[in-house]
């Protein structure tokens, strides 16, 4: 008997696990090891797990390492549990409502929970993954924003962008590149080579409890990156770039010179936009298709390709 017969045989079963999070207070996505108080958001996600009594422990393989501060509206991870001899698998909504009953951090939610095959992997499975960035105009510093908004966009010392430069300067970053001059040390990688399928520079929304007479002098825009897997920081560097775009200076030609000079440490490529303006906004799984029942192993399951489907 093959190995994932006999685990099957056991009662081992993989979920698919979407969740997100504030990341203000984290240290990240990932969990810290050792000593270290529990400061990662998957530190708390498996102390949760812990109460589920799965014969072997149960750890989370996460799609997204999300940095420090970084926010999520719906990362991903995979999770193996085994039930004791006897006990049928949780089904994925029981899964789900479990973790969350005994998530000790109310900056986590976990958002819904898939069957997936033995075989599947969060991180090298995923399809798609895109983020968006959310800056503000109009207010001179952080600390004038309305508090609903002050760890969740970057505030800018303007009054306006020059959106239309910044749109122009982004196709310079769309299709297949060498991303090398974005990409910040730590983190070590066979390629800097990415494909960015899509870019965008739009107007965006503020908190709807921002007060009417604060929303008409502030001006939210939103920057959206689609790819299959990013660089270190990468994000967080062309975001850097795009605004110094926007605020005049760096010329829209400058951002095809630092993306072909392949040099992480130029004077404005070196530059990383704050934690706090980033969010994970999906995770794509399209190899397993669209959201549904699937025959897996002589069993009806149920995988998604996103929290939002329509997403990607």
């Amino acid at each position: 008997m093959g190995p994932l017969l006999a685990a099957a045989g056991e009662g081992l079963v993989r979920y698919l696990v979407y969740f997100q999070y504030v990341g203000t207070n984290f240290n990240g996505a990932a969990a810290v090891r050792g000593a270290q108080r529990a400061v990662g958001v998957q530190n708390y996600l498996e102390e949760a797990a812990e109460q589920l009594n799965s014969v072997k422990p149960i750890r989370f393989t996460l799609s997204s390492r999300t940095d420090a501060g970084v926010h999520a509206l719906s990362n991903a991870a995979h999770v193996d549990i085994q039930r004791s001899q006897g006990r049928p698998p949780f089904s994925p909504e029981i899964l789900a409502q479990a973790l969350n009953t005994h998530l000790r951090h109310p900056a986590i939610r976990v958002l819904q929970a898939f069957r997936v095959p033995s075989d599947f992997h969060a991180r090298y499975a995923a399809t798609s993954r895109t983020y968006l960035y959310r800056l503000v105009t109009g207010c001179t510093c952080q600390n004038h924003l309305p508090v609903f908004e002050r760890n969740l966009c970057w505030a800018l010392p303007a009054d306006c962008l020059d959106v239309a430069a910044m749109q122009e300067a982004a196709q310079h970053l769309l299709g297949t590149h060498d991303f090398s001059a974005f990409q910040s040390a730590g983190s070590p990688t066979p390629s800097s080579v990415r494909t960015l399928r899509h870019i965008s520079v739009s107007p965006g929304l503020a908190s709807p409890f921002v007060l009417s007479q604060e929303s008409r002098r502030l001006q939210f825009w939103t920057l959206e990156f689609e790819s299959q897997s990013f660089l270190y920081r990468q994000v967080r560097r062309m975001t850097a770039v795009l605004v110094a775009v926007g605020l005049r200076a760096l010329k829209p030609v400058h951002v095809k010179e630092i993306l072909e000079s392949r040099d992480p440490l130029g004077k404005y490529q070196a530059r990383v936009a704050p934690a706090r303006g980033l969010f994970l906004k999906s995770v794509i799984y399209g190899n397993l298709g669209h959201p549904g029942k699937r025959r897996w192993a002589g069993k009806e399951s149920v995988v998604c390709t996103s929290l939002n489907p329509s997403q990607g």
